[in-house]
């Protein structure tokens, strides 16, 4: 399920392996999440977010692989690599298939009788609006996390008001290129609630913006549920990842260039109106100053509405496999402590069913397209019954920064002095107002 990275690389390893994949796309194109991001670029070189079994089925088309110390952006990966590899799959793929059901046939969720003997079904929706049953001796889904974000509100769920003031809140990094989204945020007083590598691109860009001809006023409030501490900006030059610890640096430049205020230690509560104006209103009952619009980047959940059906062990907290999720639990480990992982730890009580990709990760941030081509090969090894390859690992991962999600307390001892954590009364600063915005860029 999903033609995106994992999905198709899904795909690829398993036509290696002689098995025959059906991949279902719910977008009319290959990498339909992807485009939707398209104006962001990667933090991760071509030569990370090329899967070796799909360049091998790409090579006998005269398929040339770009440049590998440069890097994309999410609208080159589709168009230069997703689309072609989606190409070559050929009729493998169904697009405007979106998947409302999984189960085993013949058997509910409750049923044990045979369960393991019975295929897949999966219920259907095509771009026409009718409905199809399939049957699969295996399910792969690596339909990601994007289409569902996560909230503004501190606790999980939607703030008070968030919904009513949707016109002017958005869960996405703005296209400043587009015209129209550059006047949505010119001249704007702008809040961005996230900490992660979303934020930062973000606030880089509205930083950039308002040092433009067109740009001047544009001013970015940055939320941050936690304090400022010495893992705020990431890795930064220590990242292996060159272009991910430029985001953080990026983001501490708008800070110090004057171009973001940073509240710390502030956990939205509701959304109230001012005018044509938004203002934010913490749990404390703290009132931030009114904002003319607002980008959520507090991270992305998986939807498992449509597999109900099925017997997933997932963990109470993160939603991701209950082996993985120990490896990934930002409460304890940032992404350079996790180590390649494939079929054992993505493995659940119901056989034969795996999640991938972004998907796997749950409710964890910082995922990595090469982390989801190991899965992915390690999974078409044991569905071909290679147990060797698939518990074999192929893999060595870049050591980063530190990349706690949005919504994460620290601990007692890590929350500077002058504000901020699960404890501290919610402070404003402007850190080094007046120094130059020239490090980095993602």
């Amino acid at each position: 399920m999903g033609a995106g990275p994992t999905g198709l690389a899904a795909a690829a390893h398993l036509v290696g392996r002689g098995l025959d994949p059906l991949v279902l796309e719910a977008g009319a194109a290959a990498g339909s999440a992807v485009r939707a991001w398209g104006h962001v670029r990667l933090f991760s070189t071509w030569s990370e977010v090329v899967d070796p079994a799909a360049e091998k089925l790409l090579a006998p088309t005269g398929w040339v692989r770009p440049d590998g110390a440069t890097y994309p952006s999410g609208a080159d990966w589709a168009e230069r690599y997703l689309q072609p590899l989606a190409d070559v799959l050929g009729d493998r793929i169904r697009y405007g298939a979106t998947v409302t059901g999984v189960s085993r046939a013949g058997r509910d969720r409750i049923v044990d009788a045979d369960r393991e003997s019975q295929p897949f079904t999966v219920l259907i929706e095509t771009a026409d609006g009718s409905e199809e049953r399939l049957l699969a001796r295996a399910v792969i889904d690596a339909s990601g996390t994007w289409a569902t974000p996560s909230p503004m509100g501190g606790d999980g769920l939607p703030a008070l008001g968030e919904k009513a003031a949707s016109a002017r809140v958005s869960y996405r990094v703005p296209d400043l290129k587009d015209p129209a989204v550059r006047a949505r945020y010119a001249g704007k007083r702008t809040a961005v609630v996230g900490s992660g590598a979303s934020a930062f691109t973000a606030l880089a860009a509205l930083a950039d913006l308002a040092t433009s001809d067109d740009g001047a006023g544009t001013h970015a409030v940055w939320i941050l549920r936690r304090g400022i501490s010495g893992s705020t900006f990431g890795g930064g030059a220590a990242d292996q990842l060159p272009a991910r610890g430029a985001l953080g640096l990026a983001a501490k430049a708008a800070v110090d260039g004057g171009h973001a205020d940073a509240v710390t230690g502030f956990r939205t509560a509701a959304v109230e109106r001012d005018g044509e104006r938004l203002v934010l209103v913490g749990e404390d009952g703290r009132r931030l100053d009114p904002v003319d619009e607002v980008i959520v980047l507090t991270g992305l959940r998986p939807d498992l509405s449509f597999l109900n059906e099925l017997r997933l062990g997932l963990d109470e907290r993160l939603q991701a496999p209950v082996a993985l999720a120990p490896l990934i639990d930002p409460n304890q480990h940032s992404c350079g402590t996790v180590y390649p992982h494939g079929v054992h730890e993505l493995s659940h009580p119901e056989k034969d069913v795996y999640l991938v990709g972004m998907k796997s990760y749950g409710r964890a941030p910082t995922f990595l397209a090469m982390t989801g081509y190991e899965q992915v090969r390690s999974i078409a090894a044991a569905l071909a019954g290679d147990r060797e390859a698939a518990e074999r690992v192929e893999l060595t991962l870049p050591e980063t920064g530190v990349c706690g999600g949005a919504g994460l307390f620290d601990e007692p001892e890590a929350t500077p002095a002058d504000g901020g954590g699960c404890c501290a009364t919610p402070a404003t600063l402007t850190i080094g107002t007046g120094a130059p915005a020239s490090s980095g860029g993602c």
